[in-house]
């Protein structure tokens, strides 16, 4: 490739699939750590939180005020701009730390680059969009490791702090808890129009503005509100979180497909077939779990299972939401109330 101008380069073609920051699909990870057995024994003593338990990240309590939050994220290029790949990558890594009602202190670089094909300038600007977007969640970036790989990967390992009493965790949701998402939905079917060449520099400017804003505000309230039970809406899509959270606490759960908040353009762009391969997986994974009524549009079905990019919080919220959705929209959020936890089949979802 050799690409003389960072301007030349378009990052996402040089990331395989269909262009989204997709996980690999449910069904092989929940095969995989059932294959895992002890190694992923639930958590006890001071692990509060560990890889059994399903959630963004694992937890260890220092003290019975202080609990260390850690996780990790990195992906293939999802934007061609690599300054915004930054932002974005690290805006999703930070996001696991505040869905677990926590707070970033620290954090290291990911990243794997083609150093004889791509400019090393273009990782240094994926790099400064990184440490931006932490120092913006008041996360210092103190280095980090990188290899030589064919195809460009950037994400970060962060380490935040909480209170053990107060965290957030997916099997606290109860019967009856109103569900309010706190971003719109649709980053999939756009990283994959950027990706064939079918996306308008507004509808990007548009997915990158969402991709890049911070849960930290949505975080701080829903701790205020009293949330116990909360999940960022990431690569298994709206849907396929949803249904890890239910699952978990043993209940069913309702949604209102006219009531999430849409990324502007996903919609058409969903409707002309610009889906990513990870968003038809969730769907395949969540076909036995999942109805969705005759009455709803196919490509707002499509929308709701879309493998997401830095999403937003999905909170349970034990009492009147009303407040919460007020004060999360006044950081500019376009929070919904969007269903309902209910007593049911664990796990499964009617879509109305």
């Amino acid at each position: 490739m050799g690409a003389p101008a960072e301007q030349t380069v378009r990052l996402t073609a040089l990331s395989p699939g269909a262009g989204c920051a997709c996980k690999l699909p449910a069904a092989k990870l929940e095969g995989l750590f059932a294959a895992l057995g002890p190694a992923v024994a639930p958590a006890s003593g001071d692990l509060l939180v560990g890889a059994a338990e399903g959630d963004d990240a694992a937890v260890l309590r220092l003290d019975d005020e202080r609990a260390l939050v850690l996780t990790t994220d990195f992906f293939t290029p999802i934007v061609d701009d690599p300054y915004d790949w930054g932002r974005v990558a690290a805006t999703n890594a930070l996001s696991d730390v505040y869905a677990m009602g926590g707070r970033p202190l620290i954090a290291v670089n990911l990243a794997a680059w083609p150093g004889d094909d791509l400019p090393v300038e273009l990782l240094g600007e994926v790099l400064r969009g990184g440490a931006d977007a932490a120092a913006a969640g008041g996360c210092v970036v103190v280095g980090g490791h990188t290899i030589s790989d064919p195809v460009p990967k950037y994400g970060m390992a962060v380490v935040g702090m909480a209170d053990p009493g107060r965290l957030f965790a997916i099997d606290r949701v109860a019967a009856g808890d109103h569900l309010v998402l706190t971003k719109a939905v649709g980053t999939g079917v756009v990283s994959t129009a950027v990706k064939r060449g079918a996306a308008s520099p507004e509808v990007v400017a548009a997915a990158v503005a969402s991709m890049t804003t911070l849960n930290a505000s949505a975080s701080e309230a829903a701790l205020a509100a009293g949330v116990r039970a909360a999940t960022d809406v990431t690569g298994f899509g709206l849907l396929g979180h949803l249904h890890r959270m239910a699952r978990a606490g043993g209940l069913a759960a309702e949604i209102d497909a006219s009531a999430v908040p849409l990324l502007p353009g996903a919609l058409d762009l969903a409707a002309a077939g610009l889906v990513p391969g990870g968003t038809r997986a969730n769907t395949s994974h969540l076909a036995g779990a999942v109805t969705v009524a005759d009455t709803v549009p196919p490509e707002l079905a499509v929308l709701l299972h879309d493998a997401q990019t830095s999403g937003g919080l999905l909170l349970a919220v034990p009492d009147d939401p009303a407040d919460l959705v007020s004060a999360l929209r006044a950081h500019g959020l376009p929070a919904a109330v969007v269903g309902r936890a209910i007593e049911g089949e664990p796990g499964h979802i009617a879509v109305r």
